[in-house]
């Protein structure tokens, strides 16, 4: 069988100035990312703290992530699918030839706006991560404590949102259950019906870009289905505002597709840890694990041959 490669793109939690050095290293790649941090006026604020609120870190890790796609270049292996984890998906269309790499990181930093906007127009928000409960039986224990299943990772792993100030007694609950509880450090309750009134305006945003056919197709984190067409994509991405990701259907939806090898572009390797977990038959690597770039299109090569 004729190997396959799926590109990963990842969300927020492990973003650092680190993560802008593979791109830097190819010349072109650095001059383009630094115009699209401009353009996102985003010159100033990538070390410390700032790094990790909203309107900083997302549009910064969409520009990490395509400015490191675009530093590999011509020499990597045709991937057959991308794959993104909540605003690695914008990301993801960027990588796929549908959305300018530029207008990406631009619509990133509207995203952030419009979630943090959410927030600031109601009580103070948390996410927790839980195991050791089945994912069917999470609104009967999320429930009561005004909690929502946002991201699925597995069948007894999922990540929820809801208020602030019932976490510890959500937490209490789940491990009097018999399972883990993980606070997670984010202020904003993605993926959950506290982000409804980011959707709308998101949307709308999205249908005044210049979509084009995508190169490779999307899988969509709400649905685990390959997108090509752009108002199927702009949809989706509009709705996983406020809708679970699921993306153990997502890892499954690429073995299932035929994916043999799997290279995450950065920061972090949770996608390609996961994925390698999950389908172990998989070669899963991320960009972070090299030290250069040519290291990372020698192993790629070596995988496809």
């Amino acid at each position: 069988m004729a190997a396959r490669l799926i590109l990963l793109c990842p969300g927020q939690g492990a973003q650092s100035p680190a993560m802008f050095d593979m791109a830097r290293s190819d010349p072109q790649a650095g001059a383009l990312l630094d115009g699209w941090l401009a353009d996102a006026g985003l010159a100033d604020g990538l070390f410390g703290p700032a790094l990790f609120s909203n309107r900083v870190a997302q549009p910064a890790i969409v520009a990490a992530t395509l400015a490191t796609w675009t530093a590999l270049g011509e020499l990597t292996p045709r991937p057959a699918l991308v794959a993104g984890y909540s605003i690695g998906e914008l990301a993801a269309h960027g990588v796929s030839g549908a959305l300018d790499p530029g207008a990406a990181v631009r619509l990133a930093g509207e995203r952030a706006r419009l979630m943090d906007a959410c927030r600031a127009e109601g009580p103070p928000q948390a996410m927790v991560a839980l195991s050791g409960l089945t994912v069917s039986h999470a609104e009967d224990i999320l429930q009561p404590f005004g909690f929502h299943l946002a991201i699925v990772t597995g069948e007894d792993s999922f990540v929820a949102g809801g208020p602030a100030d019932r976490r510890e007694a959500l937490a209490t609950r789940a491990i009097a259950s018999g399972a883990h509880a993980t606070m997670l450090p984010v202020e904003i309750a993605s993926h959950t019906p506290f982000m409804g009134a980011a959707v709308a305006p998101f949307e709308a945003l999205l249908r005044g870009q210049d979509w084009r056919m995508p190169d490779i197709p999307v899988l969509s984190g709400i649905t685990a289905e390959q997108i090509d067409r752009a108002d199927i994509a702009i949809t989706h991405l509009a709705r996983q505002l406020a809708q679970p990701i699921r993306w153990k259907d997502c890892m499954d939806a690429c073995a299932e597709f035929g994916v043999t090898v799997a290279l995450e572009l950065g920061p972090g390797a949770a996608l390609s840890r996961m994925l390698q977990t999950r389908h172990p038959h998989i070669a899963c690597r991320s960009v972070s694990e090299f030290r250069s770039l040519d290291g990372v299109r020698s192993w790629l090569n070596r995988q496809v041959d």
